[in-house]
């Protein structure tokens, strides 16, 4: 049964977790969300699961190359500068094909940086932090609530789809505390049931009868002609699966003057904008990408032809601008609202630049 109950971002996630069925945790603590492992390791073995803090977060990613391969359900947790650290073993997940659920609760950087939110990682995640040609699929939710619909719904799509699955939040919606309602308990796939599930996991050699049904998980792939056709079958997989990760939210675009492109917590300082831009006679309209990786390209083609210009407000020196401008595709002016180093402006702010930039325009 579902239940509401007051959480914490960090704690509401690591229970969403559970309760979509990760039956295996590893990580390490980091602010701004050390509390993910502290609750992970009180709760998940009360319901059978595995609670195991890595020594590093190398360590805590390999460990889930290891799980994920021979079919267990796996969520791991870290922020920016450990999601860094990351970078080999996402690569090594997404080329064997091993589903896993990773969750970001970034920070402001570059390297170590401060422990304040921040959206600067937006490349590492969009554009893939290791090596190889790879994509793995990103939601960015903007408040607990979502972010626990996601986190619960992801282990499913990992597994569909086999591939790693990253939530990208910002530290404070791990910090704050909002009402949410928990969703009902998946049980957690047991050993027995992996092999029977999951055709491709490595479940041991007795219970297939024989070399001829030997399965392997791996990443290297020596023969040139090999490893292309492997790219290829990535990638036609993610075209494949692009409908089922493509979300947004579109928000009162029908002659809107200034549309704003955001995600996670500047969203949803930007529906306050909007109201405070109304109140001043100037209509605003939000594209709010809920999936950062597929880029919800299609989104903009609901803008207004009268549209004046399309802003990007983010917590990052223009890396969401990028793919903004890609998806615009130069029909309409784009502009950039930002702040880094931890600093999140006030929706005052973030009206007087707007008006600033639609006046600039006339």
């Amino acid at each position: 049964m579902t239940e509401k109950v007051l959480m914490k971002g960090n704690e509401a996630f690591a229970e969403a977790a559970m309760r979509g069925g990760c039956k295996y945790y590893f990580g390490y603590p980091i602010t701004p969300q050390s509390e993910i492992p502290e609750y992970m390791s009180r709760e998940l073995p009360k319901r059978g699961g595995c609670f195991v803090q890595a020594e590093s977060e190398l360590g805590a990613i390999n460990m889930t190359y290891g799980a994920g391969a021979a079919g267990g359900c796996v969520f791991i947790s870290s922020s920016s500068p450990g999601i860094a650290l990351m970078q080999e073993g996402l690569s090594f997940l997404a080329s064997a094909e091993v589903p896993a659920v990773i969750l970001n609760v970034s920070r402001c950087g570059p390297g170590i940086g401060g422990i304040q939110p921040g959206q600067a990682d937006y490349f590492q995640v969009t554009r893939g932090g290791g090596n190889g040609d790879y994509h793995i699929p990103v939601f960015a939710p903007y408040n607990m609530q979502e972010a626990v619909n996601l986190i619960y719904e992801a282990p499913a799509l990992a597994e569909k789809w086999r591939t790693p699955v990253i939530l990208l939040a910002d530290g404070m919606m791990g910090q704050m505390m909002e009402p949410v309602t928990l969703p009902p308990e998946k049980p957690m796939l047991q050993p027995q049931e992996i092999a029977p599930r999951k055709d491709w996991a490595i479940t041991g050699w007795d219970d297939r009868g024989g070399q001829q049904n030997r399965r392997v998980v791996k990443s290297l792939r020596l023969q040139p002609e090999a490893l292309e056709q492997h790219v290829e079958h990535l990638f036609a997989r993610y075209a494949e699966a692009a409908p089922d990760f493509t979300r947004y939210e579109a928000v009162n675009l029908e002659g809107a003057e200034i549309v704003f492109v955001a995600y996670g917590t500047i969203a949803r300082l930007t529906l306050e904008v909007m109201d405070m831009l109304a109140e001043q006679g100037i209509k605003a309209g939000l594209i709010r990408p809920i999936s950062l990786w597929p880029f919800p390209e299609a989104a903009f083609d609901q803008i207004c032809p009268s549209t004046k210009v399309v802003i990007s407000a983010e917590l990052s020196k223009g890396q969401l601008l990028d793919d903004v401008k890609r998806a615009v595709c130069g029909r309409f002016p784009v502009e950039l609202i930002y702040r880094t180093g931890g600093i999140i402006p006030t929706s005052l702010e973030v009206t007087q630049k707007a008006k600033t930039i639609l006046e600039g325009l006339k």
